[in-house]
C-alpha cells in the first residue's frame, strides 16, 4: 500500500465510507485536468463539487468525465491554462510589475 492508499482508507473510515467505492485515479485525473487547463486552486474545489454531485446520486465516472470535458474546453481568455501557452505567460496574479530600473 502507498501513503495515499493509507490516507484514503483512514479518511474513509473517519467518514464511514467504503474505500472500495472511491476511485482515486478518477479524482486525481480530474484534479490534474482542472489544475492544468483552468486554474490550480480549482482542482480541490472541483473534487469537492464532484463529491457533492456523487452524494446526490451522479455516477462518479460520468460526472468526472463531464467536468474534465468542461476543463478541456475552458477558454484561455477566461484564465484557462494550456500546455501550448508559455509557462512564463500571464499569471493569475495580474499584470507583472515593470522591471526595476
Amino acid at each position: 500500500m502507498t501513503v495515499l492508499d493509507d490516507w484514503v482508507t483512514a479518511a474513509c473510515a473517519e467518514l464511514d465510507l467504503d474505500p472500495a467505492e472511491v476511485s482515486v485515479p478518477t479524482v486525481l485525473d480530474l484534479a490534474r485536468d482542472v489544475a492544468h487547463q483552468v486554474l490550480r486552486p480549482g482542482a480541490p474545489v472541483t473534487a469537492y463539487l464532484l463529491g457533492v454531485a456523487v452524494g446526490r446520486g451522479a455516477d462518479p465516472a460520468a460526472a468526472a468525465a463531464r467536468l474534465s470535458g468542461l476543463a478541456a474546453q475552458w477558454p484561455v481568455e477566461l484564465g484557462g491554462e494550456r500546455p501550448d501557452r508559455p509557462a512564463d505567460g500571464p499569471s493569475d496574479a495580474g499584470p507583472e510589475a515593470p522591471p526595476a530600473g
